[in-house]
């Protein structure tokens, strides 16, 4: 599928459709409810929004973000491999565990983010030019804190009608996180010039600099 969707990206850049990329941000109301910093350090999240080169290159970007991990969450521990997840049978989705201190960028900010910036939560079960549950929409949530600011979160977001189409972003809970394999580790980073980055991710990137200015970090957390 993403060999395809390469091929697909590279096809775009050629007729110089880049420049409608990077209107696919929306510009987002903070959540009305965001849970005050935790005692105890460092706070994990982990979020799915398509495939997870993407959404790990914008969180790495985020102050307050130490480390943001490309991985697999929803199913068995078996099955966490690309050759299986790639299927779209195995219940497990692409996704990414952010690390992040709250007294730097809060649990709200950061789920902006997740809906304004790293993805479409009003796409169902594909992100962009990538199809198939693997790619779905989820907020695998950890604790009574998460769900509550993600369920009003996507309430608030519905009610304001802040997208054209309804939101599908559903909550799960998180079972297991598993890391994905060392090559899709700072994938961004590493390939800035692959077609399918630069018309599907680099856009996200540029996103997050121009709606969170004071969020935004020119050096990126790295995971290797």
């Amino acid at each position: 599928m993403r060999v395809a969707a390469v091929l697909v990206a590279a096809l775009i850049i050629l007729v110089s459709l880049r420049a409608g990329a990077a209107e696919r941000a929306v510009v987002l109301p903070a959540p009305a409810y965001d849970p005050p910093a935790a005692s105890g350090g460092e706070q994990k999240l982990v979020v799915a929004g398509g495939c997870f080169w993407g959404v790990q290159g914008v969180f790495q970007r985020v102050k307050g973000v130490s480390r943001a991990v490309s991985g697999y969450a929803g199913g068995a521990k078996e099955s966490a491999r690309y050759e299986k997840v790639s299927g779209g049978d195995t219940g497990h989705a692409e996704s990414v565990e952010i690390t992040y201190d709250p007294k730097t960028v809060s649990l709200g900010e950061l789920l902006r983010v997740y809906f304004s910036v790293a993805h479409d939560p009003t796409q169902l079960n594909r992100q962009g030019p990538d199809a198939g549950a693997q790619y779905r929409s989820t907020i695998f949530v950890a604790n009574a804190d998460q769900e509550k600011a993600a369920r009003d979160y996507i309430a608030q977001l519905s009610e304001a009608k802040a997208f054209f189409a309804p939101i599908v972003t559903t909550l799960e809970p998180l079972r297991a996180f598993y890391p994905a394999e060392t090559y899709h580790q700072d994938y961004l980073l590493r390939h800035p010039a692959q077609p399918y980055i630069v018309y599907n991710d680099l856009p996200k990137i540029d996103d997050l600099k121009r709606l969170f200015p004071s969020l935004y970090r020119e050096s990126p957390a790295l995971t290797n």
